[in-house]
C-alpha cells in the first residue's frame, strides 16, 4: 500500500490557500488548509503532517513566528516558505529561523510540487538515517551497504561520499563542493582525493545492477540510477 502525505498548507488568502490544495491533490498528496499560525499548531496537535508549506505574512501569527515556535519545541518537519517577501534578507530570516525551503510568490505550480517531493525524500533519508537504491541499502549509522549476500563497511569518507551522490541521483557535484562537505572547508587535502575515493567506490560497486557513479568532464561528478 503506498502511504499518502499529509502535507499542511498554511495560508491566509483563500483563493491561495483552495490553489495550492487543488494542486497537491492533483500530485497524489493530502493538503491540510490552516489560515494561519495559530489554527496549524492547533492542527499539529491532533493531525499527523509530514511536511507543512508555510505563508510568512498571516494575521494572529505570522510564518516567522510559527517556525521559529515549531523549532524551538524540537520539531524537524520539512517546512517549504512560500511568500510574496523576495528581498534577501527575507529569505535569510526564514533560513536562520529554522525553514528548509523558499519560494517566491506566484510559485511555478511544477517547482513547488518538485520542491515538495525532494524536501521529503530528504526528510526521510534523514529520520530513518538509511537510504535505499534499488537492492543496495545504505546505514548511515553503521556506514555500511547491503548488497544481495554481502555487507560491505567503508571508510568514512568513502561512505559519505556514497551517500551524498545517491542522495540526489543525476546531480552534478563539482569536485569542490564534495570536498567542502566531506572533507570540510578548512581541509588541506588535495580536490584529487575525491578521485581517488570515487575510484575505490568504482572499485567496490563495479557492474551494480542499481547505480553508476559517472564522471562529467570538466565538471564533477554524479550518480545515475539504473532502475
Amino acid at each position: 500500500m503506498i502511504r499518502v502525505f499529509n502535507i499542511l498548507v498554511v495560508e491566509d488568502d483563500a483563493n491561495a490557500r483552495k490553489l495550492m490544495e487543488a494542486v497537491l491533490r492533483q500530485n497524489g498528496y493530502d493538503p491540510i488548509p490552516a489560515r494561519d499560525g495559530v489554527e496549524a499548531l492547533e492542527v499539529l496537535d491532533r493531525k499527523h503532517v509530514d511536511l507543512i508549506v508555510l505563508d510568512i505574512m498571516m494575521p494572529r501569527m505570522d510564518g516567522y513566528e510559527f517556525t521559529r515556535e515549531l523549532r524551538e519545541a524540537g520539531s524537524d518537519l520539512p517546512i517549504l516558505m512560500v511568500t510574496a517577501k523576495e528581498k534577501p534578507v527575507d529569505k535569510r530570516k526564514g533560513f536562520l529561523i529554522g525553514t528548509d525551503d523558499y519560494m517566491v510568490k506566484p510559485v511555478d505550480e511544477e517547482e513547488m510540487v518538485l520542491r515538495i517531493a525532494a524536501l521529503l525524500r530528504r526528510a526521510k533519508v534523514v529520520n530513518e538515517h538509511r537510504l535505499t537504491v534499488g537492492d543496495t541499502v545504505l546505514d548511515y549509522d553503521a556506514l555500511t551497504v547491503t548488497v544481495p549476500g554481502e555487507v560491505l563497511e567503508l571508510p568514512r569518507k568513502e561512505f559519505l561520499l556514497l551517500f551524498k551522490l545517491l542522495s540526489y541521483p543525476n546531480k552534478i557535484f563539482t569536485r569542490r563542493q564534495l570536498m567542502d562537505e566531506i572533507w570540510d572547508m578548512d581541509s588541506e587535502t588535495d580536490e584529487r582525493t575525491v578521485d581517488v575515493h570515487i575510484n575505490r567506490l568504482r572499485d567496490h560497486f563495479r557492474g551494480s545492477p542499481d547505480f553508476d557513479i559517472v564522471t562529467v568532464r570538466g565538471l564533477g561528478y554524479k550518480a545515475v540510477k539504473k532502475a
